[in-house]
Order: structure tokens, then C-alpha cells, then sequence
């Protein structure tokens, strides 16, 4: 499921695909600068999203053997909340979703 599969699925719950679309891109906007801030963000029974910073390194390139040195940065970093998890493994059904 792209983006664009994940507005159609909501807009038939919403109602409109505008609303939809706005919805989406709020919430992954809000999610996005916040974690980009440092912050995490924390979404009861599905998950956490959070910053993570990974050290400066020394890596190999593994065609020739070279030593590279790989700068310090950050990423984004999720962990399913147990919710999820249980989904995932089939151990909990979702709630059938109602249509406006």
C-alpha cells in the first residue's frame, strides 16, 4: 500500500478524498517534525516513532578493501507497540471499519 491506496482506504471512512488527504499529510507532517526536533512520538497500541543517532565509523568498501570513514547522522526509528504486534501475528482481529 502506497500513499495514495492509504487516502482512498481512509476517504471511504471520511467521506471525501480532500478531508482524507488532509488528514494523512497532518499526521504525517506532525510526526515528521517532531521526530526530526529530537522528540519521539508515541501512539498507543501501534507504536513509537524517535530519533536515533548512529556514531561516526569506520567502514570497508568491499570491492577494494578500502577504509572509508562514515560521518555521524540521524535517522528515524520505529518500534511496534504490542497492539500491532498482535495484529501482525493474527493473534487479535481489527474492528470491522464503518462507512459513513
Amino acid at each position: 500500500m502506497n500513499k495514495r491506496d492509504l487516502i482512498d482506504a481512509i476517504s471511504g471512512r471520511l467521506g471525501d478524498k480532500k478531508t482524507a488527504t488532509e488528514a494523512v499529510n497532518a499526521v504525517l507532517d506532525t510526526i515528521q517534525s517532531t521526530v526530526a526536533k529530537g522528540d519521539k512520538v508515541a501512539i498507543t497500541g501501534f507504536g513509537v516513532f524517535e530519533k536515533a543517532v548512529r556514531p561516526a565509523r569506520t567502514a570497508r568498501n568491499p570491492a577494494t578493501g578500502a577504509t572509508i570513514k562514515v560521518a555521524k547522522s540521524s535517522v528515524p526509528k520505529f518500534r511496534a507497540g504490542a497492539d500491532f504486534k498482535a495484529v501482525v501475528n493474527g493473534e487479535k482481529k481489527i474492528a470491522a471499519a464503518k462507512k459513513r
